[in-house]
């Protein structure tokens, strides 16, 4: 082999040991007659192959039992003849500890000491494109990631899990990867539930056989209240032939067929319920599947697709929310009826949050009725839907990474959540000025010290962080203040005008609400002396920019929505509400997705940009949580 070649190969020992088996037979090959793979020297194949064999805990332990004599031979005089070699990987391990330390400090507990770890690690995130991912998902995702690609320096591998073409669609398979990518998620592989239906059907064909599963044709109701009173049912007993044959009709899509599904013979009476025949096959023939099409008239369930396609991927831990610690052992049932390759699990506590609901079929709902403005709502618990909040995405992986791995379940305050990205805004976020449109009051500055025309001056974007950069600011005789301070005012008062000085109050007009007053500058004044220090706006040397600026409220009523519940009677019938304001000409220069504070108000995200929404010069303004009540 060439250079090149055996360099090409080192960059595909990271998988399995099924993927990289044939590299290994090369280089076995390869190696017969010599002792180093390019040269009479250590060269950067040598190098290269050598670290891609060390950090595979598969390859590694492969190797070293000598089934590859001459790749055993050649791993073994590289590690005792080059130890500089090894000057790589005593780093790389000091980087995983230092993740884990660091992760363990912040938070939660890392030190979960998974089974089996020397052998390799690969993890997966199995989401159903069924929805947008939520936060929930975003747990499972970053800690998975975590444990493939940091802890254990393994592979992480994404498998879009779409069995149900009733809820599924390519919208939602396309959201998930792209949702994962901005998370900062690189799974080395994507595969799809359906691109083994084929290997399903003969899994299930192969249960039937065996007498562990059979055909029933109960209706949903009698079967759920027979299985949670450990009642057989009537079809448990049919004949193999007869489950073969109802088999088939499933997959022809007819009537009898249509009537069916199929369950695996497990227990009547388990005291855990998952171990209750559960339903493995049923029919759909209504709705194509959006990757398949009309091929299938039946489709596996998560149970029977899930222990199963992780065995068959390499998968070697896999890890859930605890909502499905009890079907564990179901898991492993599967594995030790098809006599699979074993696959560990670990379960971790889901993240919930007060007046919060996770249900992707809750959620749906709302989307569906209009409820919200689509899968991104701000008001929404997805990925989306807190970005579009305000939430940074190293806050939102900072803020998860921290409640760790851990099985307790707890209910959040968002308080929290937000307060996590707070401190990740305020460092950097450019500061400007509102003063909404119902709320200006017009102010006539006069004195000595009285700008004589409009003009603008350099002032900082951030009073604390200079490489945030400078604003224009527009000074003249005219400006505008807030109601709600103005009504605070006494006359002769001093009070002092952010980023200008301070100022008497002369005159106030009367009226409710105030309609004027009149300032009179008194820039020479101490503004540690003042009590009360406020935004302003000049109406002059700038042209002003109208905004949109939006609250949002929580979606429902109730601290924890039960499953149980009525959706409708919980929830808040006002969510959202705006108001129309002037912004600085500074914001003219803001794009979708920047970040600000609005002094004295808070932070705001951009939605739409001045000249990228529907009305061309206005400003859309969504206000991101800071944490406090």
């Amino acid at each position: 082999m060439k250079v090149d070649e055996l360099v090409a190969i080192s960059a595909s020992l990271g998988g399995d040991f099924k993927s990289i088996e044939p590299h290994l037979i090369r280089l076995e090959k390869h190696l017969v007659l010599r002792t180093y793979l390019a040269g009479y020297s250590l060269s950067e194949p040598d190098t290269k192959i050598w670290l891609a064999i060390k950090t595979n805990r598969a390859a590694v332990s492969f190797v070293k039992k000598g089934s590859y004599a001459n790749l055993a031979r050649w791993f073994a005089y590289i590690e005792q003849v080059h130890p500089e070699i090894q000057a790589e990987v005593r780093a790389a391990d000091d980087a995983r500890l230092a993740n884990v330390k660091a992760a363990s400090k912040a938070g939660g507990s890392y030190n979960l000491a998974l089974q089996d770890a020397d052998k390799g690690v690969v993890c997966r995130f199995l989401p159903e494109p069924s929805g947008y991912l939520h936060i929930g998902h975003a747990k499972a995702a970053l800690l998975s990631d975590y444990f493939a690609h940091q802890a254990y320096k393994g592979k992480l591998r994404l498998r879009l899990d779409d069995t149900n073409p009733s809820k599924e669609k390519e919208e939602f398979q396309d959201a998930i990867i792209e949702d994962l990518a901005l998370m900062g998620i690189k799974p080395d592989f994507v595969s799809y539930t359906s691109d083994y239906f084929d290997h399903l059907y003969d899994t299930c064909l192969g249960l039937i056989k065996s007498g562990n599963a059979y055909a029933d044709d109960t209706d949903v109701e009698t079967m759920r209240d027979e299985r949670g009173k450990g009642i057989a049912s009537k079809r448990r007993d049919r004949t193999v032939e007869e489950n073969l044959n109802i088999f088939e009709e499933m997959k022809n899509g007819t009537e009898e067929g249509r009537k069916n599904c199929i369950r695996a013979k497990i227990s009547v009476d388990n005291p855990n319920k998952a171990m209750r025949d559960p339903v493995i096959y049923r029919c759909n023939v209504q709705d194509p599947h959006h990757r398949t099409g009309r091929k299938w008239n039946m489709y596996p369930t998560y149970d029977l697709a899930c222990p199963v396609v992780d065995s068959l991927e390499g998968v070697t831990h896999a890890l859930r929310s605890t909502e499905y610690t009890d079907r564990n052992p179901q898991f492993q049932w599967f594995l030790d009826t098809l006599k699979l390759r074993q696959v560990h699990m670990w379960d971790f506590a889901r993240m919930n949050f007060i007046r919060t609901f996770l249900s992707k079929r809750k959620l749906a709902k709302l989307v569906d009725a209009g409820r919200v403005w689509g899968w991104d709502d701000p008001r929404m618990p997805t990925i989306r839907g807190v970005r579009r909040r305000g939430m940074t995405i190293p806050a939102l992986r900072d803020f998860i990474l921290k409640q760790g791995p851990s099985r307790n379940v707890v209910v959040m305050d968002w308080m929290a959540f937000w307060a996590a990205n707070k401190k990740e805004i305020d460092p950097i976020a450019p500061r400007h000025t509102a003063i909404t449109v119902k709320d200006a009051v017009k102010v006539n500055i006069t004195g000595a010290e009285a700008p004589a025309e409009p003009h603008t001056e350099d002032k900082p974007k951030h009073p604390k962080n200079p490489a945030v950069g400078t604003k224009k600011v527009a000074f003249s005789k005219e400006v505008l203040l807030d109601q709600a301070d103005v009504k605070l005012f006494k006359k002769d008062e001093e009070i002092t005008l952010m980023q200008w000085g301070n100022a008497f109050v002369r005159d106030i007009a009367a009226g409710e609400p105030i309609p004027s007053i009149t300032c009179e500058l008194n820039l020479k004044g101490d503004v540690r002396s003042t009590d009360k220090k406020v935004t302003w706006l000049s109406t002059q040397g700038q042209e002003l920019v109208k905004a949109e600026l939006w609250e949002f409220d929580y979606l429902i009523t109730k601290d924890k929505l039960e499953e149980e519940d009525d959706l409708e009677k919980f929830l808040n019938p006002t969510t959202a509400t705006m108001e129309e304001a002037w912004c600085d000409e500074g914001v003219k220069n803001l794009k979708k997705d920047d970040i600000i504070q609005l002094e004295r108000r808070g932070f705001y995200r951009v939605d739409e940009g001045v000249d990228e929404g529907k009305e061309k010069g206005k400003i859309i303004l969504f206000a991101i949580p800071t944490g406090k009540k």
